[in-house]
C-alpha cells in the first residue's frame, strides 16, 4: 500500500476541489471566515448536546484540563478519545475542504467544547497563534460547531473581518491596550446550530458574554500546519481504541 499523504487522505475521505463554492473561499480569504450552514441535523445537534452533558459530570473538576479551563465556561477536551461520534469534527469533507483552502497542508491540533455559563463568558480579541510577521503565513484555522443557535444575546463569538491580513499588529494595540474593549469593526457570528463556522485563527476573535438563563454551547475542531506542534500532542494522548477504529485517513488527520 502506498504511504498516505495529505491528498490521499483527503481523497479518501471524500473532500474533492467541488466542495467549496466561489463565495465560500472568497469568504474565508477576504473575511478571514465562512458559516458552513447545515452540516448538523437536528438529531446530531441534540445528541452531542447531551453527550457532552454526560462527559461533563463524569469529569466534573477536571474537566478540560487536558488542555484549558476558564472561568465562566463549562470545557471538555480531548473529544476525540470520548466517544467515536466525534470523529465527524475532524473528518467532515466540506469542513476539511474549508481548512485546506486555508492551510495547505494541516493536522488536527485539539478537538474541544466550550459552553458560555449565563452572565459569563466574555472574552478579548484574541488570535490562537499571535502576531505574524510581514511575510509570514497561515499557521491555524478553526472551526466551531454550534450545538445552540448563535444570537446577539447567548454570547455568540465576535470576529474582526479581514484581521487575519493584518502583520505586526495586536488586537490590544488598536484598543488602547484593552483586548476586551468592542472594536468599532468587530461583527458577531449569528448562525442557527448545526452550521459550522470555518475561521482562519488569525482572525481577531473572542465569545460575548451570554446575556440568555441557558449554556451557549459550541465544540472547537482546531487545526494546525503539519510543521506546528499540536494544542493537544494527538500522538501521545490516542488511546489504542481509538487508534482501532480510525481509518488510515483518519489518522494522517490526526497526525498519528
Amino acid at each position: 500500500m502506498p504511504e498516505m499523504d495529505m491528498d490521499a487522505a483527503l481523497r479518501d475521505l471524500g473532500v474533492g476541489d467541488d466542495l467549496l463554492d466561489a463565495k465560500t473561499r472568497a469568504q474565508l480569504d477576504n473575511d478571514g471566515f465562512a458559516p458552513l450552514h447545515g452540516i448538523l441535523s437536528p438529531p446530531q445537534v441534540e445528541a452531542f448536546g447531551a453527550r457532552l452533558a454526560e462527559l461533563s459530570v463524569i469529569e466534573g473538576s477536571r474537566a478540560g484540563a487536558e488542555v484549558h479551563q476558564e472561568a465562566g465556561t463549562d470545557r471538555l477536551s480531548d473529544l476525540v478519545n470520548k466517544d467515536p461520534m466525534f470523529d465527524v469534527c475532524f473528518t467532515h469533507p466540506k469542513v476539511l475542504a474549508a481548512i485546506r483552502h486555508v492551510l495547505g497542508e494541516f493536522r488536527l491540533s485539539s478537538l474541544n467544547s466550550r459552553a458560555a455559563l449565563p452572565g459569563q463568558g466574555h472574552q478579548g480579541l484574541h488570535t490562537d497563534w499571535g502576531v505574524l510577521r510581514a511575510g509570514e503565513g497561515y499557521q491555524v484555522c478553526n472551526s466551531i460547531w454550534l450545538l445552540d443557535d448563535f444570537t446577539a444575546q447567548n454570547g455568540a463569538t465576535r470576529v474582526v473581518p479581514d484581521s487575519h491580513r493584518k502583520r505586526g499588529v495586536a488586537p490590544a494595540d488598536e484598543l488602547g491596550g484593552d483586548p476586551t474593549a468592542t472594536h468599532p469593526d468587530e461583527i458577531q457570528l449569528i448562525a442557527p446550530a448545526g452550521t459550522v463556522v470555518v475561521f482562519n485563527s488569525h482572525l481577531w476573535h473572542g465569545g460575548t458574554r451570554n446575556d440568555t438563563d441557558r449554556p451557549r454551547r459550541a465544540m472547537h475542531s482546531y487545526f494546525a500546519r503539519r510543521d506546528v506542534p499540536q494544542q493537544l500532542d494527538q500522538a501521545e494522548y490516542l488511546r489504542v481504541r481509538t487508534r482501532d477504529r480510525l481509518s488510515p485517513a483518519a489518522r494522517y488527520v490526526l497526525g498519528v
